[in-house]
């Protein structure tokens, strides 16, 4: 009775009613929070999340496109794309780095390089979710391991891939070049570039060197991308949606590869170079450099082991000597150096000389000597070239002073490189005053133009400018500048102007009268090159060059066997044909190859041989 008279029923019930509202507004905010929501998510935000969604199901991959095939101007095809099966690694997609490594390591055998080219591409700066090369060209047996437990490799998978091959081998390396991997520094500079960047999406080789590098935007081909849907490993379970890439072009070189082999074969024995070019259009019909090297080694990366031994090579086949070695041209020089003693009026074609197989300045206590002891007795031109004495051109070169012999020399592209797409081409050294100045820091003396009108002293010619001026002399004065492409996907390639006048002689007449003398290097029986007439086909217009590697004392004859290999002279040759019509000119540089006539010439003889004899396609 006393708890019942204490409690307040009116209270209670009004502090229900009070709780039992509160709470039902709290549920009925609540609810209407939710509502407002999940109305949100599903109108307002529903783009945004089904693109997410979409997202999360549907990725859009780029695909590369094939890269432009190369061929010789018979269409023979000197670059290639074969299918490759590359083992890929996604890093985004990969759980345990360290559990993946090593049992990759156990299943195929993970060599040590492969593994620290793995460590250095995974510290190498790539974009999100971009598979990487683990390994190139897998073993059929490789392929089943790595299905077969893909389950366990999440991140790791086979990929079939186009990748570059030279089916001539070692033939072409110098002037084909080859492709590689883009490298850090190449990935830095393509991503600067929008264009580029999305140009390159897809593609894991660049041009390095030569005609693949310098014809890259030709060759490379415009990237496609497909939209494909995954699950959540990652793996596609169909193509939605894709855009096919542009294949690159294809490109026609003027290379012809049977002259190309025939080079190869006859400079088998000797280190050297030979340059072939077609007269009328400039197009480089021969680009070999010997020794050579598979570039096929480079495409995919070439070991530490093969690239040490091509690195310590004491023959260097790395080194393209036919653009980059520069030489001494020796008596190569002479028909340039006489057409320019010729055109200053310095001799005519008949005034004679008495060579005694010496000749000293006024006031000069050095005697220079001609390469026969005895001398030549009475000497024209025409004798002068023929059997390339030497005292002749330093009488007339002194006489006619360095300052009209270098830019008349110019002329020709001496000193300068004039070839449109040979990129890794070195210009050579034609000396004058302000290059000694500049270089030597001292005057220029009469003894100088006396070595240099021989060919010797400072000035250096590489065998592609060789040839080149050969060509030039040929053309009779017209220019073509010098150039290895010939057509681009089966239309004939725009060549520029040369920007370098042609070359105009007082008399027209100079140029056959040059042609008359080369001719009889050959033909004449105290030529220089008189020992090719036995295999002579065509008439040939030649000039033979020794340029000497070592010193020798000044009243010391020259022993080759006293020489070391090294140490003995180079052999120099140069020639065009057909004389009435020229058609190729040849340059040939065989290293401490001596007697020109008996190594570097019959090298050229054959080219030619060959080209006239029906290699032209």
């Amino acid at each position: 009775m006393l708890e019942h008279a204490f409690r307040n029923r009116k209270a209670e019930q009004h502090l229900f009613r009070v709780r039992a509202i509160t709470l039902s507004l709290f549920i009925i905010a609540f609810m209407a929070a939710l509502v407002w929501r999940m109305a949100f998510l599903q109108i307002d935000l529903h783009e945004k999340y089904r693109n997410l969604s979409e997202n999360n199901r549907l990725q859009l991959r780029p695909i590369p496109p094939n890269r432009g095939l190369i061929y010789d101007r018979n269409g023979v095809l000197l670059a290639e794309n074969i299918p490759s099966y590359n083992l890929t690694m996604v890093r985004e997609r990969v759980v345990d780095l360290d559990q993946t490594i090593e049992f990759l390591t156990d299943l195929i055998q993970l060599t040590e390089r492969e593994q620290e080219q793995l460590q250095q591409r995974l510290r190498q700066r790539r974009r999100p979710y971009e598979p990487f090369v683990i390994r190139h060209r897998m073993q059929e047996e490789d392929i089943a391991k790595i299905l077969v437990n893909r389950f366990f490799l999440p991140g790791i998978d086979v990929e079939a891939h186009l990748i570059r091959h030279y089916p001539q081998g070692d033939s072409f390396a110098h002037a084909l070049g080859y492709v590689g991997r883009i490298n850090t520094a190449e990935q830095d500079r393509l991503d600067q570039d929008a264009d580029q960047k999305r140009r390159y999406s897809a593609t894991r080789f660049i041009g390095k060197i030569g005609i693949e590098r310098r014809y890259e935007d030709i060759l490379h081909g415009e990237v496609g991308y497909q939209r494909v849907e995954t699950n959540a490993r990652g793996r596609i379970l169909q193509v939605v949606e894709q855009v096919n890439p542009v294949p690159g072009n294809d490109i026609t070189l003027h290379i012809d590869s049977r002259l190309q082999k025939v080079a190869e074969r006859e400079m088998a024995q000797f280190r050297g170079a030979v340059v072939a070019i077609d007269v009328d259009s400039g197009g480089i019909l021969t680009l070999f450099s010997n020794p050579s090297f598979d570039p096929n080694l480079f495409v995919t990366g070439i070991s530490y082991a093969d690239y040490e031994t091509l690195r310590d090579n004491p023959d260097q086949p790395l080194f393209d000597r036919a653009a980059r070695g520069q030489y001494p041209p020796a008596s190569l020089i002479k028909p340039f150096m006489g057409l320019a003693l010729i055109d200053a009026g310095s001799i005519g074609w008949k005034d004679q000389f008495h060579d005694v197989g010496w000749f000293q300045l006024p006031n000069y206590d050095r005697i220079y000597r001609d390469w026969r002891r005895q001398g030549h007795g009475m000497v024209d031109m025409d004798k002068a070239i023929i059997e390339s004495c030497d005292t002749y051109f330093y009488e007339y070169s002194v006489k006619t002073g360095i300052d009209h012999i270098a830019p008349f020399l110019a002329q020709f592209g001496f000193g300068r490189d004039m070839t449109l797409d040979v990129i890794s081409a070195l210009p050579g050294i034609l000396p004058d005053r302000a290059w000694k100045r500049h270089h030597r820091g001292s005057a220029w003396f009469a003894g100088d133009t006396v070595n240099m009108s021989i060919g010797q002293g400072f000035m250096l010619a590489t065998p592609i400018q060789m040839a080149t001026a050969t060509a030039v002399l040929a053309n009779r004065g017209r220019w073509q500048l010098p150039h290895l492409l010939m057509a681009k996907n089966n239309q004939l390639a725009d060549i520029p102007e040369a920007d370098i006048p042609n070359i105009e002689l007082k008399d027209n007449n100079d140029w056959d009268r040059m042609f008359a003398a080369m001719e009889g290097v050959i033909t004449h029986p105290r030529g220089t090159g008189w020992r090719l007439r036995s295999q002579l086909e065509h008439p040939i217009a030649s000039k033979t060059g020794t340029a000497q590697v070592v010193g020798i004392a000044q009243d010391a004859e020259y022993d080759s066997e006293a020489l070391e290999e090294r140490q003995r002279d180079h052999a120099l040759f140069i020639a065009f044909a057909p004389i009435d019509k020229p058609r190729i000119a040849v340059a040939v540089v065989v290293e401490n190859g001596e007697a020109a006539g008996r190594t570097a010439g019959p090298v050229a003889q054959r080219i030619i041989n060959e080209y006239l004899g029906g290699a032209e396609g």
